[in-house]
């Protein structure tokens, strides 16, 4: 027997991603469901060949299912993911909602799998910038420690959704095809839809992430610096974080610069990185091998590189991390929390539901 999976957003961008990494998923999936808002309901997707329509997704929605993966914004987890604890299922959250909240889980598996043992019906899923870095970042803190991050994001358009590619698209064809400057193409989505003035992506870099907290950092910012230390259960790491959106749709890339507890020999650093799982070392500067984001797409790595040590600092050092955002950033992280609850044994009902229904 095999596992009732529901997937909440399901048409989605990252919901289509989810759909592909369980149809190539090692778990044991006897059926699957597909959850949406009332405009995508109806719609018929599929799953390994066959039709599964797309359901509204209701506080009903989950009698039976096993394993639920939301994304389908914060809101809507907030709203659905208690009664799918309720209804008996382990909720996979890939939004923002639940990632701070003391009673759930923050989990990169090649990280911090242990963190899953006593959840409480919601694991949430970091995040994709903050994956990313974890992955490349783990074996370093293992084996000399880590004291500071600081990170510069160079963020695809595909991370602020579906209507951000969209609109990237037609800001590029407004001056490669029409001629337009790129200061007059026409801007309703980035930075970030939520806030008061919105500007072109084509052909430049936006500092800006989500909206600014009152720190001046932004929210995404924010999110890095809490999850790092959350995921890695040490607050005293000092991290900060610079985040960009640059015109590029998928995969993410970043500069990190750290500083370790103890002295770390470069070629060391970069064996211990190239043996942790889900990690592939890219870095042969002398034939300009490094990580470059069009070659990670579609890959479930995270890919390092130009590995180096800085200059006036004796335990600082460089890199530079490369992952495709809608996958490991995603996509692939949430199914494979799902795969780790399975070989774990951890897919059950919680006895205690601690999440409020709304």
């Amino acid at each position: 027997m095999g596992y009732t999976v529901a997937v909440v957003g399901a048409t989605g961008a990252v919901g289509t991603q989810m759909i592909k990494m369980l149809e190539e998923s090692t778990l044991p999936i006897e059926k699957v469901r597909y959850l949406s808002s009332s405009r995508s309901a109806g719609k018929v997707l599929q799953f390994k060949g066959q039709d599964v329509t797309v359901e509204l997704t209701t506080e009903d929605s989950f009698d039976g299912v096993d394993i639920a993966l939301f994304s389908a914004g914060g809101s809507t987890s907030a709203k659905f993911a208690p009664y799918a604890v309720k209804a008996g299922a382990v909720v996979v959250d890939n939004t923002s909602y639940f990632r701070q909240n003391p009673d759930v889980p923050l989990v990169v598996p090649e990280v911090n799998a242990h963190a899953m043992e006593n959840h409480n019906g919601i694991i949430a899923c970091p995040n994709c910038s903050t994956i990313q870095m974890m992955v490349a970042l783990e074996p370093v803190r293992q084996k000399w420690g880590l004291e500071r991050i600081i990170v510069s994001t160079y963020q695809a358009v595909s991370g602020a959704g579906q209507s951000a590619i969209n609109e990237t698209d037609h800001q590029l064809r407004q001056v490669l095809n029409d001629g337009l400057n790129p200061k007059d193409v026409t801007a309703e989505i980035l930075p970030s839809g939520g806030d008061k003035k919105h500007y072109p992506i084509a052909f430049n870099a936006l500092p800006q992430i989500d909206v600014f907290t009152d720190n001046d950092y932004t929210y995404e910012e924010m999110k890095m610096t809490k999850e790092t230390k959350k995921i890695m259960a040490d607050d005293r790491i000092a991290v900060s974080a610079t985040c960009v959106r640059i015109p590029v749709l998928s995969a993410h890339s970043e500069s990190v610069y750290i500083e370790t507890a103890k002295v770390a020999p470069i070629s060391e650093v970069k064996e211990a990185i190239a043996n942790f799982p889900g990690v592939v070392l890219e870095d042969d500067v002398a034939n300009q091998i490094y990580p470059q984001a069009v070659n990670a797409v579609g890959s479930r790595d995270t890919f390092v590189g130009r590995i180096r040590k800085d200059l006036d600092q004796e335990n600082g050092i460089h890199m530079w991390v490369v992952s495709d955002n809608l996958l490991k950033g995603a996509a692939w992280n949430s199914v494979q929390i799902a795969e780790t609850l399975h070989d774990k044994g951890l897919v059950r009902a919680t006895d205690d539901l601690k999440f409020e229904l709304k």
